[in-house]
C-alpha cells in the first residue's frame, strides 16, 4: 500500500487549517486561538471567567493563555476586572467590542466538523478516533499542549506548541 494518499490527506487538512488561520487573522485582526479565547468567554455566565478556566478550557499553559489574553485585552475586547477586596483576583470579562466582533465572526472549519462529526455512528466515530490516536502515536506528539479547536495560529505566533 501506497502511504503518499495519506500523506496528502494530511497536506489538504493542514492546509485548509492554515488558509482558514489566514483569512480570519486578516479580515478580523484575531487569531484562531484568540477567537477560542473569545467564544469561551461568550458562552461563560455574566460572560465572564478566571484565567484558570480559560487555561483549563484551552489546554494550554499558563503563560501562552496569558499572552492571548494580553493581545485581547489590547484590542479591547477583553477587560481585566479586579474582585473588589482582592486586587489580586482577577476576572476575565468580554467587553461589547469583543461580543461585536464574535456575532460577525463566520462559523469556523472546527465547527462544520464538529457539527459532522456528531452526526457520525458510535462505531465509525470510534474509528476516527482511534485512526487519529495512532497518527499522533506515529509522530510522537502525544505531549503537545492542544486545545479543543482546529488551528495552525502558534505556529504563525511563534509558540512552541505549533499544533496548539
Amino acid at each position: 500500500m501506497d502511504t503518499t494518499e495519506i500523506l496528502i490527506k494530511i497536506r489538504k487538512i493542514v492546509r485548509s487549517i492554515n488558509l482558514e488561520s489566514k483569512k480570519i487573522e486578516k479580515e478580523y485582526g484575531v487569531s484562531i486561538p484568540q477567537v477560542l479565547c473569545l467564544h469561551y468567554l461568550r458562552d461563560a455566565e455574566n460572560f465572564q471567567a478566571g484565567q484558570g478556566d480559560i487555561r483549563k478550557f484551552m489546554n494550554l499553559n499558563a503563560s501562552t493563555t496569558s499572552g492571548i489574553i494580553n493581545r485581547l485585552e489590547t484590542k479591547g475586547l477583553i477587560a481585566r476586572l479586579p474582585k473588589s477586596g482582592d486586587k489580586r483576583v482577577v476576572t476575565i470579562a468580554l467587553t461589547s467590542k469583543g461580543d461585536k466582533l464574535m456575532e460577525n465572526m463566520p462559523s469556523l472549519l472546527h465547527e462544520k466538523l464538529a457539527e459532522k462529526l456528531e452526526k457520525l455512528d458510535g462505531n465509525t466515530l470510534l474509528q476516527v478516533q482511534n485512526s487519529l490516536e495512532l497518527l499522533v502515536s506515529l509522530l510522537e506528539i502525544d505531549e503537545v499542549d492542544a486545545f479543543p479547536l482546529i488551528s495552525s495560529d502558534d505556529l504563525l505566533e511563534g509558540k512552541n506548541t505549533p499544533l496548539a
